[in-house]
């Protein structure tokens, strides 16, 4: 077995161990899961219903501010209650107080609307399996094995200048000369292309042309993101190209426009529709008087329920069946098809030939997962930028040995048909002009209508205030109190419309604060929670302050390259120069803001 595929099972190894122990109510209390924001409990239970696959599938909201950055979409998690075997599932969304999760199992649980019940991320074991099983097989297959070592070897691909044709028929007008260059690489790909899009340059617009230049040459394309949202944008892009579009996996909450190129959504008005929707009624109906038996009952009772469950399942395997039977169709139809890894991958879509995968926000997927799919076509897309956040990884110890480097960051290095978006649409100059100099060479433009002579980004200088860091109330996370005073003032001075504002730290006990005192409806996220958003104008809390200089995980350069990216007009940063001042990128940082912004201190605004 090659030597690489060892390590990456050994990593997967390494971080399934790791989420056991973290997220395992018998390593860690109730309350300290809680502070740590890996569980959410009480929740009050809203609404239960049956959906995809006639999984149960629960909403429900919080009745208290929780720290929730940590429950994305997809995440597994597990619904339990105090002295009852808990139950696992997905976590399909999760926006503000308001939630939904689906179980892995035939029922709802009899405790599910008892007083206590809550949830908690949960290892993700069927994930873990899945790249486990693939990367065993990988040899198997002579074509992606073969990447496979040209990506792990110690040649880089040498640099091959073929000319692009560019004169396409491109269905955007507008697309700049980088994004024209992109577009013809990608239709003329022969293996592997890279489109290296900074942050505002106009990736997924130029993935949507792509795409579709390769439908218009008779190509059919798999497109997937590690994360639903993203699948979504790219999805809403293709769709308004009237193409033949499918998105698979987990649709529970994508909106009108794109359910209709879900199966479910693109079957809710066929006859075999009408035949499931029979169907459940019945499987309902034997549930119901299942029910009726509670917990205490005797033998012939129970015998009784067995019999009646045993019928629903029955039903729920005539209704699987005759989804299947429905969705092959649509996939033999569809010219794209869309979803995550993992929805692709569980989607049963290997046996059909696809010229081309994309992968969007391939910055952001692990390495396994995108060996997971790429079996599944011919040629490769790789589309994201290796200097934002890299995918996370709870292990630290199998982030030591290369687990969070993403498929994007590891092809970047061998390969050679790297195209960078070189224009960005979203920032004034001012704001763009310090990422373009430190992580892309210089070569990151702005659009002409950006470019003008104000201040657009603003430090404010928190050194010999007393503002010190301290860590919150779960002693988990820190927190500044003295930067919160100061967002609050700049919001009042520049009258800052809250919600055309957001406010965001890399630290969450901060943005735990912030939420009980900043205005609303103010967006308050964590930097990782608010990378690919952007907003008119944006306040960034560094946090730390303290005489030993400590900046923790402020080393993490791309973590501020996605911090000080997000403001369209006006970008306010606020830290203390004597603790963040001799690390070599932030003493860059005030250098830039000095001769291009404005600094201030903290006592011109008053709050000390």
């Amino acid at each position: 077995m090659h030597p690489h595929i060892q390590l990456l099972l050994k990593c997967i190894d390494l971080e399934e161990k790791e989420q056991v122990s973290r997220y395992s109510l018998g390593t860690s209390s109730l309350r300290s899961l809680k502070a740590e924001g890996l569980a959410l409990h009480p929740i009050i239970v809203t609404r239960k219903s049956f959906g995809y696959a006639e999984y149960p599938e629960i909403s429900f909201r919080l009745s208290f501010p929780a720290e929730t950055n940590q429950f994305r979409d997809g995440a597994a998690i597990e619904c339990f209650i105090t002295n009852e075997e808990p139950v696992k599932g997905m976590l399909l969304s999760l926006e503000g107080k308001n939630g939904e999760f689906r179980l892995f199992a035939p029922d709802f649980p009899d405790w599910i609307e008892d007083d206590g019940v809550g949830i908690k991320l949960a290892p993700d074991t069927r994930t873990t399996q899945i790249m486990k099983d693939v990367l065993k097989g990988l040899e198997k297959d002579k074509k992606v094995y073969k990447l496979f070592e040209e990506l792990h070897g110690s040649q880089k691909e040498p640099a091959t200048i073929a000319p692009l044709k560019t004169n396409l028929n491109y269905q955007n007008r507008h697309l700049n000369e980088s994004q024209q260059k992109a577009v013809a690489a990608i239709l003329e790909n022969e293996e592997i292309v890279i489109v290296h899009g900074p942050p505002g340059t106009g990736k997924t617009t130029t993935l949507v042309e792509g795409i579709v230049q390769l439908v218009k040459a008779g190509q059919k394309v798999l497109v997937s993101a590690p994360s639903n949202t993203a699948v979504d944008n790219i999805a809403k892009g293709l769709i308004r190209q009237n193409l033949v579009v499918l998105r698979v996996g987990n649709t529970n909450k994508v909106d009108e426009t794109i359910f209709s190129h879900t199966p479910e959504g693109k079957l809710s008005n066929s006859k075999h529709q009408k035949e499931i929707k029979q169907l459940k009624i019945r499987a309902e109906e034997f549930r119901r008087m299942a029910l009726k038996y509670k917990r205490s009952f005797g033998r012939a009772e129970r015998e009784q329920r067995n019999l009646l469950f045993q019928e629903v399942k029955n039903i729920r395997g005539e209704i699987k069946k005759l989804r299947v039977y429905n969705e092959e169709k649509l996939f033999a139809e569809a010219q794209i098809i869309l979803g995550t890894p993992i929805g692709l991958y569980d989607a049963g879509v290997d046996h059909l030939h696809f010229q081309s995968l994309v992968i969007d926000e391939a910055g952001q997927c692990i390495e396994p997962l995108a060996w997971c799919i790429f079996p599944l076509a011919d040629k490769y897309v790789l589309a994201g930028d290796h200097w934002q956040l890299p995918p996370t990884v709870v292990s630290n110890d199998a982030a030591r040995l290369g687990f969070n480097r993403s498929i994007l960051e590891i092809a970047i290095e061998k390969k050679s048909n790297i195209h960078l978006l070189d224009t960005q649409y979203r920032m004034r100059q001012a704001i763009a002009g310090f990422s373009s100099h430190y992580f892309y060479n210089g070569l990151l433009q702005t659009a002409a209508h950006l470019v003008n002579t104000g201040k657009h980004i603003t430090f404010i200088d928190t050194a010999g205030s007393g503002f010190s860091e301290i860590h919150g109330p779960d002693g988990t996370s820190l927190q500044n109190e003295g930067e919160l005073r100061i967002a609050l003032k700049l919001i009042q001075d520049a009258s800052l419309d809250s919600s055309r504002t957001a406010f965001i730290s890399p630290y969450s006990g901060q943005v735990t604060a912030a939420k009980e005192v900043l205005p609303q409806p103010m967006r308050i996220s964590t930097v990782d929670s608010f990378q690919g958003q952007e907003k008119e104008n944006i306040i960034v809390s560094l946090v730390r302050s303290n005489d030993e200089g400590v900046i923790g995980f402020l080393k993490d350069y791309r973590r501020m390259n996605v911090a000080i990216t997000r403001a369209k007009e006006q970008l306010y940063v606020i830290g203390d120069s004597a603790t963040i001042g001799a690390d070599v990128f932030y003493n860059a940082l005030l250098t830039y803001i000095e001769q291009y912004g404005e600094y201030r201190t903290v006592w011109e605004l008053e709050v000390v």
